[in-house]
């Protein structure tokens, strides 16, 4: 079996307040402290099989333009998704699985893009705006029973399990590959950062405060029990985890790399949603919410809501 790391973001940050924020509060911490950021998604290579897990960005979607009070800066482009899945040698119809961790079009954006692959999706989410129009989506139930602590999952081929973890979204789940001898952990967004990992604390987003507990919980006890490689979307530890084989160790954790210098430019007027993706474009407006074209996002009601998600205006960051 093999794993790789399809990289299109880098050079972002995420501050502790929004990584580290969930239950005790944003305000609690240190807003100068930023911590690394990106965005990786992966792929299994099972030497039968290439499976997915999550599929990046919609093309065309803008980069951000950070400002000094931004939470979280996905970064700057290093290429498409789809271009970074190409790098990696394989062509879209030879996937034949995706597994797609939740809804947030980060890690849903280019479904579409691979005609012969099945769709596995947390049954829980299939209701979401991402994912409608999008053909062989396979309703997952986890009927497979407990995966070690975990209480529901669902075995997708030879060591690989797909499983229920609630919290960030309602529909959420953790991707596990086991490979010699080792547990490959792909979870989407359980952490921002590994530092909330290390120092047990959830992001500021998620749609049920106290699933998201529970399964930080879960997975803080299975990497304590079991050796795990955790690969996350939103950090380049992700892909340093991988290429290291690192393995977690809640007791020594790995010294925190500062994020580098941001790189500005140029607002284009559009806004995108840092948790989900969407794009506000004055041109358009919100007609479905009473918005007129022509609506720039500072004119905005300070009640609007990211039409897609439900994050406040605070959530966006100029593109």
């Amino acid at each position: 079996m093999q794993i790789k790391a399809l990289k299109f973001r880098k050079d972002g940050f995420a501050t502790q307040g929004f990584a580290f924020g969930g239950e005790e509060g944003a305000d609690k911490f240190d807003e100068k402290i930023r911590y690394r950021s990106g965005l990786t998604n992966y792929l299994i290579d099972t030497g039968e099989e290439v499976i997915l897990v999550d599929t990046g960005l919609p093309a065309g979607t803008p980069e951000e333009v950070p400002g000094e009070k931004t939470p979280i800066y996905t970064g700057r482009d290093i290429c498409t998704y789809m271009e970074a899945f190409a790098a990696s040698g394989y062509k879209p119809e030879q996937v034949t699985k995706i597994l797609l961790t939740h809804k947030h079009s980060d890690h849903s954006g280019e479904l579409k893009s691979f005609p012969n692959a099945k769709i596995y999706v947390n049954s829980d989410e299939l209701d979401a705006p991402e994912l409608q129009g999008i053909p062989n989506i396979v309703p997952v139930e986890f009927t497979g029973g407990p995966y070690y602590n975990f209480p529901e999952s669902q075995k997708i081929a030879g060591g690989i399990y797909y499983i229920k973890a609630r919290g960030h979204t309602r529909g959420n789940s953790i991707v596990i590959a086991e490979s010699d001898g080792l547990f490959y952990m792909m979870h989407g967004d359980i952490t921002y950062t590994d530092e909330a990992l290390y120092e047990n604390k959830l992001s500021v987003v998620y749609e049920d405060l106290p699933a998201a507990r529970e399964t930080l919980n879960r997975v803080r006890e299975f990497v304590s029990r079991h050796p795990t490689v955790y690969l996350s979307t939103h950090t380049p530890s992700g892909y340093e985890n991988l290429e290291g084989r690192r393995i977690v160790d809640l007791n020594n954790p790995p010294e925190t790399i500062p994020a580098g210098e941001v790189t500005f430019k140029t607002a284009s007027g559009k806004y995108v949603c840092s948790v989900c993706g969407f794009v506000y474009d004055p041109e358009k407006g919100d007609p479905d919410r009473g918005i007129p074209p022509g609506t720039a996002f500072e004119d905005l009601p300070e009640d609007w809501r990211c039409p897609r998600c439900g994050q406040d205006k605070s959530r966006f960051n100029r593109a």
